[in-house]
């Protein structure tokens, strides 16, 4: 599979917020709101595309791919470059999740020379997290928002 970054569009975005996750998987459901619309077009949100133009994924990154309560922890205090990933649901789980974010993460360190990353991860989603610690990053900060339990990666 071929991959390409394209800026965030109406159409890619209001594609992305129809997309929907199996449980465990569905706590990343987006709501199809006009704030949920504006936050994929006025934030740094990326789409991803295959050879045939078909939305597989998009990235973000900076405070658009933080969880905001981290702050009160201090999740975020190191300067890193925090980036966000989605996967179009009907391409989870068949293995492309490494091709995927392998491409982001070279795009990245490409085109923003960037070499030290940081994401959060939801504690349930092992798949996720399995995926990241393949690629170098490891586990910094846990906190709870809620019932929800989260993990900050870094890679550097």
């Amino acid at each position: 599979m071929q991959l390409m970054v394209k800026s965030m569009t109406g159409e890619y975005a209001r594609q992305i917020l129809t997309w929907k996750y199996e449980a465990p998987y569905d706590f990343y459901n987006n709501e199809g709101s006009s704030e949920s619309l504006n936050e994929l077009l006025e934030t740094p949100y990326y789409a991803v595309l295959n050879q045939n133009n078909e939305l597989t994924g998009f990235f973000c990154m900076g405070k658009a791919a933080q969880v905001p309560f981290g702050y009160t922890v201090g999740a975020y205090s190191e300067d890193l470059t925090d980036i966000g990933i989605g996967m179009n649901p009907v391409l989870t789980g068949q293995g492309f999740g490494t091709l995927f974010f392998s491409f982001i993460l070279s795009y990245i360190q490409e085109n923003y020379k960037v070499d030290s990353f940081r994401l959060t991860v939801a504690k349930f989603n092992q798949r996720a997290f399995h995926l990241y610690t393949k690629l170098g990053f490891v586990k910094k900060v846990e906190f709870s928002r809620g019932a929800t339990v989260f993990i900050t990666m870094v890679k550097k």
